[in-house]
C-alpha cells in the first residue's frame, strides 16, 4: 500500500467516525427536542469522506432514513470515495 492511500483511508476513517457520532448525537437531540445538528453538516460530513460512518449512523440510529437525499448523498459519497481509493491503490 502506498502512503497516499493510507492517508486517504485514515482521513475517511476519521471523518466517518465523526459522522457516525454526529448522527447519533442528532438523533438523541431529536428525541429530547433540543438543538439539532444542521442537515447540511450531516450531509457534508457524509459526502466529504464520511459516507461509511453516515450510512452506519443512519442504520444504527434509524435516523434520517426516510429522507431520499440522505441516501443519495451518502451513496454518492461512498462511490467517489471507493473510486478515489481504487485510483490511489493502483498508483
Amino acid at each position: 500500500m502506498n502512503t497516499y492511500l493510507i492517508v486517504f483511508l485514515c482521513f475517511c476513517g476519521a471523518v466517518s467516525l465523526v459522522a457516525f457520532v454526529c448522527y447519533g448525537a442528532d438523533k438523541r437531540r431529536a428525541k429530547k427536542g433540543a438543538w439539532r445538528t444542521p442537515e447540511k453538516v450531516l450531509l457534508g460530513l457524509s459526502f466529504f469522506g464520511g459516507s461509511v460512518g453516515g450510512l452506519l449512523g443512519m442504520s444504527a440510529f434509524r435516523h434520517k432514513t426516510k429522507h431520499w437525499y440522505f441516501w443519495t448523498v451518502n451513496l454518492a459519497g461512498l462511490i467517489w470515495q471507493a473510486v478515489a481509493a481504487y485510483f490511489l491503490w493502483t498508483l
